[in-house]
């Protein structure tokens, strides 16, 4: 009776055993490494205090992803880009006038990666800090900005400073956060696409008292693809 009684115990321990160690191993999560590459379009402006009239700048941005999820649903993202920001200066209708200055930068975002959704799409959201440091700028325009007096028609009474002022704050730093989809196309390789929002908090010009401008921020709109290769 003990003998039988022993091997129902033992019997019964295993099964415990089995289920038990079937769960966790079903509730453990395989790490995630992968690397990629991403581009896409940027649409940019400036918040410049006092305020200037802008219209979203067209730009691009393009580089190198790295993703690295441990949990069920959260990871970590860093990318190394260069992206084109900048404004263009907005005139009235009948204002035939235009500018603009594109700002290229070097970025880093490292950004917290949340995912959720089934095995072949997911949706995520990132986000993190940015920071980053302008390597080019360039202007644009089709009439004298250094010498505004001269030009004929020009707009009164709008501020034009910012329209030749040398840019003093080349390293940049902000927030950035966006949202999209990711699709398996096999079991190593997927497809990315988000839409993501950038606001700066560095100023591009001199902001003390005396200066023209207290804030001269970029933000911008992103949209990019991206395709990533499963490494572990």
């Amino acid at each position: 009776m003990r003998m039988r009684a022993l091997t129902k115990f033992s019997l019964a321990m295993g099964i415990t055993a089995v289920t038990f160690f079937s769960a966790a191993a079903q509730r453990t999560y395989s790490p995630n490494f992968s690397i990629g590459l991403k581009g896409g379009a940027t649409f940019s402006r400036m918040s410049f205090n006092p305020s200037v009239e802008q219209n979203f700048k067209p730009g691009f941005t393009f580089g190198a992803v790295v993703r690295y999820t441990e949990e069920k649903h959260v990871g970590i993202l860093a990318e190394l880009n260069v992206t084109q920001r900048g404004w263009k200066e907005k005139y009235d209708k009948g204002e035939d006038f235009s500018y603009s200055r594109s700002l290229t930068y070097l970025q880093l975002p490292v950004m917290t990666h949340i995912f959720f959704g089934p095995k072949r799409f997911k949706m995520f959201i990132n986000l993190g800090p940015e920071i980053g440091y302008m390597i080019g700028s360039s202007i644009s325009s089709d009439f004298d900005y250094r010498n505004i007096s001269s030009v004929n028609g020009y707009p009164a009474k709008r501020e034009t400073e910012q329209l030749s002022m040398d840019i003093t704050g080349k390293f940049d730093y902000g927030i950035a956060g966006g949202i999209g989809g990711e699709w398996r196309v096999t079991p190593r390789n997927s497809l990315l696409i988000e839409g993501r929002f950038y606001y700066g908090i560095g100023n591009i010009f001199p902001s003390s008292r005396t200066d023209t401008f207290s804030a001269s921020r970029g933000m911008s709109i992103e949209a990019t693809v991206a395709w990533m290769f499963r490494i572990k």
